[in-house]
């Protein structure tokens, strides 16, 4: 929490430093200030910043970080930059990245430059951008690098170390050496703890792990994530159908997915997309918004058609309509905690065929436990205040029913989205919400007709 708090104030002064400098004219301040920075926490202010005030510090950004503030900015805000940049700066910014950032760069560029790009780049990135982009953006051949370094099993480690001392460097984030067949298969791979530790004349054979599993090429990238998580890596070899080599995944790749997926669990819910920019201009954000407003309005209309229903109830108990909100209320945020979980669970895939039935189960005995208890209380406070216990006991009744029904909604609703591929996330909230207030207020309002008319 410190440490949030921090990077917080930080980041405000920065803004506010950047700003003075900015109307004070003293342009030449606010470009040391940026170059003394990390890309990453360059985009951080640029994101941070109104649009007019991006370009300025964007046109501010030297050319030899340019590649890596643009890589981590949002999509959006990455677009609305680089649509005044020529082809040549675009292929520029394309090969100072790693061949998976680069994959993402292209990948966000309009239809109409993308070849153009590719085109132009050396035929030996070309040929390993395109190894990338032949894989969806949201597998592990879409996630992965190409700069792997592969060493045989029968070579010594005074062999391979000698290698190393031939190439320069190595690749960031890396662990492991890949040991492969003459044919590029898979083999296992040689830590690096054990290249240093161990004599010279011992065989990469003797001392590779070869029970370590590679990742398909076609794993979706939540489960790549999960995978990192569960078994502690810092990079994982990636393979095809045959075994073949193909590149490997980092953890800085991995962490970005899982940001990715935070924020598509928090924004959808809201009906925004992950790259929602707070400083966008007015129209666009108002449209984009628009479509929920849209689509809550119909489920508003709906609960106000129930309600319409019990009219008379309503003009003769003036009770009902003080207290109706309250069950509608309570059954709303039952219902946003079960579905919250679930959806949680479900993405770390924590549910399936054999539990789901457990996990209804539990819910609904949560949701009519903590309906009884919240319902003596609701029942106690409405009959000491209208003193009429039948007052009390028709809301009590309502309260049961709805978050007995919230709490199934919020295992179901997730479940049967999911097996229309419908992201629960976008859908799930909205669906929930018109339950909670139709069952609800139908509950209230239809034991109000029968009890207190």
């Amino acid at each position: 929490m410190v440490d949030s708090i921090d990077i917080a104030e930080k980041t405000e002064q920065q803004i506010l430093a950047l700003t003075e400098a900015l109307e004070t004219g003293t342009l030449q301040h606010a470009e040391g200030m940026l170059n003394a920075l990390h890309p990453a926490e360059v985009a951080h202010l640029i994101e941070s910043l109104p649009p007019r005030e991006r370009v300025v510090i964007w046109s501010l950004v030297t050319k030899d970080t340019e590649a890596e503030v643009l890589i981590n900015l949002g999509d959006e805000i990455r677009q609305s930059l680089i649509k005044d940049m020529s082809p040549e700066q675009l292929v520029q910014v394309a090969e100072d990245l790693e061949v998976d950032d680069s994959a993402d760069f292209v990948q966000s560029l309009p239809d109409t430059v993308i070849d153009q790009v590719l085109h132009s780049l050396d035929s030996q990135h070309r040929k390993m951008l395109e190894s990338v982009l032949s894989f969806p953006e949201d597998s592990a051949g879409g996630m992965m690098n190409t700069d792997t370094i592969t060493i045989r099993p029968e070579v010594t480690l005074d062999v391979v170390l000698r290698y190393l001392r031939l190439l320069g460097n190595i690749p960031n984030h890396t662990d492991h050496l890949f040991v492969v067949d003459r044919e590029n298969h898979f083999i296992g791979a040689l830590p690096l703890s054990k290249l240093l530790i161990n004599e010279p004349d011992s065989t990469v054979f003797e001392l590779m792990d070869d029970e370590i599993d590679a990742i398909p090429s076609d794993m979706e990238d939540n489960e790549v994530a999960k995978t990192f998580e569960d078994l502690d890596l810092i990079s994982a070899p990636v393979v095809d159908g045959n075994n073949m080599l193909l590149g490997r995944i980092t953890i800085d790749d991995v962490v970005d997915v899982i940001r990715d997926e935070a924020d598509h669990s928090v924004l959808s819910m809201a009906g925004l997309n992950d790259e929602e920019d707070l400083f966008a201009p007015v129209l666009p954000s108002s449209q984009r918004r628009a479509i929920w407003l849209g689509i809550n309005l119909i489920t508003a209309f709906l609960a106000s058609w129930v309600v319409s229903n019990f009219e008379t109830t309503l003009e003769k108990v003036v009770t009902v309509a003080i207290l109706m909100n309250v069950v509608a209320s309570m059954g709303g945020i039952a219902g946003s905690q079960t579905i919250t979980l679930v959806i949680r669970s479900m993405a770390l895939g924590q549910v399936s065929r054999s539990n789901r039935r457990w996990v209804f189960n539990k819910e609904v005995i949560v949701g009519l436990i903590n309906g009884v208890v919240w319902a003596l209380v609701v029942a106690g406070i409405a009959t000491i205040w209208f003193g009429d216990y039948s007052v009390g006991f028709v809301i009590a009744a309502a309260l049961v029913i709805n978050l007995v029904f919230a709490a199934a909604s919020g295992v179901l609703i997730p479940l049967v989205l999911k097996r229309f591929n419908i992201d629960p996330a976008i859908a799930g909230s909205v669906i929930l919400t018109t339950i909670t207030d139709i069952v609800g207020l139908f509950a209230f309002l239809g034991l109000a007709s029968l009890f207190l008319l």
